[in-house]
C-alpha cells in the first residue's frame, strides 16, 4: 500500500532528543525551543515566535490575545479544519463563514467586506495547501474597519505572498498574529506541535505570559522581575524540549525537504495535465501573488461520483488518496448557527477535491502510472 502520508526523518531527531534529555532541561523553553523560535524570527522576519504544543493552541492563544468576547464575530472560510473555528468558538465568538474562490479553496477576499458588521473583531485567512490568500485585500479591509488579522498558516511554512508592490512576504508574517502546524502530515513535523507568530509587537509581552500559564515566569528567568506569579489568564501552551529537539532536526533540513516535495509536486502537475483535461478534472491553481511550498497536491473532480470512483480506483491499486474537509457551515455542530447563506464554491470543493499522496520518500511515478494507465 502506498500511504497518503509517511513522516520523514532526517536522522538527527533522536540524537537531539538525547541531547535535550541529558541537558536536564526537558520541560520546555530551553535550548531547542530557542533555536526553533529564532529560526522563524530570522528567516521569515517574524517579530516574535513562540513554540506551542499544536497549531490549535497557537490559534487559541491568538483568540485570547485579541480579547475576544462573547458575541464578537470572526470571519473565516468554511473550507478549513475544525480547529480554526474551535479556537474562537471557545471564547464565545460567532463564526461568519466566507465562501471559497471559484478556482481555489481559499476564501474569496473580494466578498469579505459584505460580511463585516459592527461586531466583527477579526478575519482569519486560511492559506489552504500553503497557497496565499489575497493578503493585500485582507489587510486593507482590516485597516479600514479596525480589525485583527490572524493567519492560519498551518500548511504554509516556507511559502510567500507577493504584494502588489512586488514585495515578497512570508506567510505568517503579514497578519497581526499567525499560527503554524508541525503535525506529522505537514512539510516540517514534530508529531504534534505548532508555533504562534506575533507580528504586532503590542502582543509580545502578554503572549509570553499567556504561553507560560498566565505567569511572568519567563521575565523572572531573564532577571527582569525578582519573583514571578499569576498575572493573566493562560495555559500550558509551550511544548517540551523533546518536541522542540525533534523539530530542530527538521528545520535544519527544511531546504532539502522542500526541494524534494516541490519535485514531486511538479512531476504530478506536468504529467497529469493532459489526463486531467481529458477527464474534466482541474489541477491546482496558483494565483500570481502566491508561491508554492508543495504542501499538498490535489485534484478537483467534476462531481462527487467522479471523485468517489477515482478514490476507489486508486484503492484497488493500493494507493491511498483522500478527500479533505467537509464544509464547517454544514457540520452537525454549526449548521444551526450558520446564517443560511449558500456557500456554493465551498460545497463544490467538499464534494470534489481529492488529495494524492505526497511525502519525501514517495515514488510518485508509481502513483502516476496507476492514474494515467488504468
Amino acid at each position: 500500500m502506498i500511504p497518503f502520508n509517511k513522516p520523514y526523518l532526517t536522522g538527527k531527531e533522536t540524537s537531539y532528543i538525547e541531547d535535550a534529555v541529558k541537558s536536564g532541561k526537558i520541560s520546555g523553553n530551553g535550548k531547542y525551543t530557542k533555536l526553533c523560535q529564532a529560526f522563524f524570527e530570522d528567516r521569515y522576519r517574524i517579530k516574535k515566535a513562540l513554540l506551542t504544543t499544536s497549531c490549535t493552541d497557537a490559534l487559541e492563544m491568538a483568540a485570547i490575545l485579541i480579547d475576544l468576547k462573547e458575541g464578537d464575530e470572526v470571519i473565516m472560510p468554511s473550507y478549513t479544519f475544525v480547529s480554526t473555528a474551535n479556537a474562537f468558538v471557545l471564547r464565545g465568538a460567532k463564526i461568519i463563514f466566507a465562501d471559497s474562490l471559484p478556482n481555489h479553496p481559499n476564501m474569496d477576499a473580494s466578498k469579505l467586506e459584505a460580511l463585516i458588521t459592527p461586531k466583527t473583531k477579526a478575519i482569519v485567512p486560511v492559506h489552504y495547501a500553503g497557497v496565499a490568500c489575497d493578503m493585500d485585500e485582507i489587510m486593507q479591509l482590516a485597516t479600514k474597519y479596525n480589525l485583527y488579522v490572524i493567519e492560519d498558516a498551518a500548511q504554509a511554512i516556507d511559502n510567500y505572498y507577493v504584494s502588489k508592490t512586488g514585495e515578497k512576504k512570508a506567510l505568517g508574517s503579514i497578519g497581526h498574529l499567525a499560527a503554524f502546524s508541525f503535525h506529522e502530515t505537514k512539510n516540517i513535523i514534530s508529531g504534534e506541535g505548532g508555533l504562534l507568530a506575533i507580528n504586532d509587537e503590542k502582543f509580545s509581552n502578554r503572549a509570553e505570559i499567556i504561553w507560560e500559564k498566565g505567569t511572568n515566569r519567563s521575565a523572572f528567568f531573564r532577571g527582569e522581575v525578582d519573583k514571578y506569579g499569576w498575572v493573566d489568564v493562560g495555559s500550558s501552551f509551550l511544548p517540551s524540549e523533546i518536541i522542540a529537539a525533534f523539530l530542530w532536526a527538521q528545520l535544519e533540513n527544511l531546504d532539502t525537504i522542500q526541494a524534494r516535495r516541490k519535485e514531486i509536486w511538479n512531476t504530478y502537475y506536468n504529467t497529469l495535465q493532459s489526463w486531467a483535461s481529458q477527464n474534466n478534472i482541474d489541477l491546482p491553481w496558483l494565483p500570481d501573488y502566491a508561491t508554492n511550498n508543495a504542501h499538498m497536491f490535489y485534484l478537483v473532480c467534476k462531481d462527487l461520483n467522479q471523485r468517489t470512483a477515482l478514490i476507489e480506483q486508486l484503492k484497488t491499486h493500493n494507493i491511498m488518496a483522500v478527500f479533505h474537509y467537509i464544509s464547517l457551515h454544514t457540520s452537525p455542530f454549526y449548521n444551526g448557527k450558520h446564517d443560511g447563506r449558500a456557500l456554493a464554491n465551498t460545497d463544490h470543493f467538499s464534494d470534489c477535491l481529492v488529495r494524492l499522496p505526497l511525502f519525501y520518500e514517495l515514488n510518485e511515478k508509481e502513483v502516476l502510472d496507476k492514474i494515467i494507465l488504468d
